[in-house]
């Protein structure tokens, strides 16, 4: 008898700890994922800055969509014709919760003249953030990471 108390005391006490340690490992994807897409913008503007994509006047450099990064543009300082590429896929935020979405969709986008306490869409992405509600292990919510 003492031995099913004893079980079933560790056994209320395993189910927190399990669900912190899948929340843990969903925050370092989000993290990962977000640093991932992040760089592909970042790299995305270091080429049109560079004139390796060509932009017209009143456009801000970066990417009209996310989907930009992984289908590729063609490099303009290539002598032969060529494209860069600057993801793979688009990752989808771990924290989605919509199967039907396509990997862009789980994200929230924020353009270059949005401001950063309201982000909104706009002509290009400048920015992505979670669209989760949550808030993580650390107190941040997760749509300001």
């Amino acid at each position: 008898m003492i031995t099913v108390a004893i079980v079933a005391l560790l056994a209320t006490l395993a189910l927190p700890l399990s669900e912190v340690a899948v929340q843990r490992t969903r925050e370092q994807e989000l993290r990962g994922n977000l640093r991932e897409i992040r760089d592909a913008i970042d790299a995305y503007k270091l080429a049109v800055d560079e004139q390796r994509i060509p932009r017209n006047a009143g456009e801000t450099g970066y990417p009209k969509s996310l989907d930009t990064l992984v289908q590729g543009v063609n490099d303009a300082k290539s002598p032969k014709p060529a494209k860069i590429y600057f993801l793979r896929r688009i990752p989808r935020d771990p924290f989605s919760t919509d199967p039907g979405k396509s990997a862009a969709e789980t994200w929230g986008k924020r353009s270059y003249v949005s401001p950063p306490d309201e982000p909104r869409e706009g002509d290009d992405v400048y920015d992505v953030y979670s669209l989760s509600t949550g808030i993580g292990l650390n107190g941040v919510p997760h749509r300001q990471w």
